[in-house]
C-alpha cells in the first residue's frame, strides 16, 4: 500500500495530481487547509493538503482483477493467492482513516463543509460526544467515497447510520400482554398526566375495562387530579399505603382489562424513596413499567435518574414536555446508553390528545435538522 501527501492551491487541483499519479482507484484519507510560505508569520498562502493511498499490490495483478472497495465498509473481492495479504491491507487502511478522524476529532476545522455542518448540528443538539465519535470514521469514509453525490445524501446516510443504531432497541407501547401498566419517575415530569393519557387511549381507542391505583400518598393534590380522571372515564381507583392495601386493590380489580398504577413523584436523589417504592408496589411478570422522564432535564440528570430506578424492572421510556424543548438528542443519548426503548413521548397537558407512540424517524428528523 501506497500513502502519500499531497498540498494543492485547491481540492480540484490536488484531485488531479493525485489521479495523475496515482490513478482512479486511489481513495482520499484526509484533508485540511494549511498555510505555507511567508515570512515571520506574514504573507502566508492557504492550501489544501490531501492524503491519499493507492493499493500498489493491484498493480501487478491482471486488467480484469480489481479490488472492489464498498460502501460503507471496506471488503475485498477474492481474486488470487494474494487474497489475505490484500485483506490486511485493506484493514490496515481502514485502521488508517479511524486513527485520522480520531485524532482529529475535536478539531473539525479541517473536515470537509458538508461533514463539519453535520457534526454541528448533532453537538447543537447535544447527541453525546461518544456516539459522533463512533459516526465520524464512517462518515468521512462515506463522504469521501461518494465525493460528488449532493449533500443531502450524507444527510440521508447519517439519519439512517442514527435509525439503524436506536431501531435495535425500539419497543411498542402497552402490548396488553401484561394487565397492570406501571410508571415511574422523579417528581415535576408529569406521571400523572402520562397515566392518565395512557389510560384515556386504551378506553376510547381499545375499548378496555381500566382501574386505577395510586401510592402517591405523599400529596392529596395528586390524589385529587387522578380520582378527576378516574371520574371522567367511570374507572374505580384504589388508594394504596402499604403492601397490604396493594394486594387487596389488586384482587379487587381482578376483572379489569387493565389497571394503571400511579407512583409518588419525590427527589430521585433520596435512595429512600425507591425503597419505599419496592415496599408497596409488587414488581411481577404482570406488570409492564414505565420511566417517566421530562426532555427539559440534563443527561446527567437523566442518567443519575435511570440508574436509581433501574433497581426496578423498567421495560422502556416515556419522554414528557417535548414541547419545551429544542433539542432533541437525549432521546438518541439514553436509549443508546441504557439499551432501552421509547414507547411515547407526550407535548403537552391536554388528555388524551397530548400522547404519540414514539417514532424513530420523526425523532431523528428533529436531531438532523430535517423537522
Amino acid at each position: 500500500m501506497k500513502v502519500k501527501k499531497y498540498v494543492a492551491p485547491t481540492m480540484p487541483e490536488a484531485m488531479k495530481i493525485i489521479r495523475a499519479e496515482l490513478g482512479d482507484n486511489a481513495v482520499i484519507l484526509n484533508s485540511k487547509v494549511v498555510q505555507t510560505g511567508g515570512f515571520l508569520g506574514m504573507f502566508t498562502k492557504k492550501n489544501i493538503e490531501v492524503i491519499a493511498a493507492i493499493d500498489t499490490v493491484e498493480k501487478s495483478r491482471p486488467k480484469k482483477q480489481k479490488i472492489k472497495i464498498e460502501n460503507p465498509v471496506f471488503k475485498v473481492k477474492p481474486s488470487d493467492d494474494r487474497e489475505e495479504s490484500v485483506s490486511c491491507q485493506i484493514k490496515e487502511l481502514k485502521a488508517l482513516v479511524t486513527q485520522l478522524s480520531s485524532n482529529q476529532l475535536n478539531n473539525i476545522t479541517h473536515y470537509p463543509q458538508a461533514v463539519k455542518e453535520i457534526i454541528a448540528q448533532l453537538k447543537e443538539q447535544e447527541v453525546d460526544e461518544g456516539i459522533i465519535e463512533e459516526l465520524t470514521p464512517s462518515l468521512l469514509e462515506h463522504h469521501y467515497l461518494n465525493v460528488n453525490k449532493p449533500e443531502a445524501e450524507l444527510t440521508a446516510w447519517v439519519k439512517q447510520w442514527l435509525v439503524d443504531k436506536v431501531n435495535v432497541h425500539t419497543c411498542e407501547g402497552i402490548t396488553f400482554n401484561k394487565k397492570y401498566i406501571n410508571v415511574v419517575g422523579p417528581t415535576g415530569v408529569g406521571k400523572t398526566t402520562t397515566l392518565a393519557k395512557l389510560a384515556a387511549e386504551c378506553v376510547l381507542k381499545h375499548h378496555k375495562k381500566v382501574a386505577f391505583i395510586t401510592t402517591d400518598t405523599y400529596r392529596i393534590a395528586a390524589i385529587d387530579q387522578l380520582k378527576t380522571y378516574a371520574n371522567i372515564l367511570s374507572a374505580p381507583i384504589e388508594v394504596c399505603y402499604n403492601k397490604e392495601d396493594f394486594k387487596m386493590a389488586i384482587q379487587s380489580f381482578s376483572s379489569y382489562d387493565v389497571v394503571f398504577i400511579d407512583t409518588a413523584g419525590r427527589n430521585f436523589r433520596e435512595a429512600k424513596y425507591v425503597k419505599d417504592l419496592q415496599n408497596i408496589v409488587s414488581f411481577d411478570h404482570e406488570m409492564q413499567t414505565f420511566l417517566v422522564l421530562a426532555m427539559t432535564a440534563k443527561l446527567t440528570d437523566m442518567k443519575a435518574i435511570y440508574s436509581q430506578f433501574s433497581t426496578f424492572p423498567i421495560d422502556s421510556f416515556i419522554f414528557t414536555k417535548v414541547d419545551e424543548t429544542e433539542t432533541y438528542g437525549n432521546i438518541i443519548n439514553m436509549v443508546l446508553s441504557t439499551k432501552k426503548g421509547v414507547s411515547y413521548v407526550t407535548n403537552g397537558q391536554n388528555v388524551p390528545d397530548d400522547l404519540a407512540q414514539a417514532d424513530t424517524c420523526k425523532i431523528i428528523n428533529y436531531v438532523i435538522g430535517e423537522n
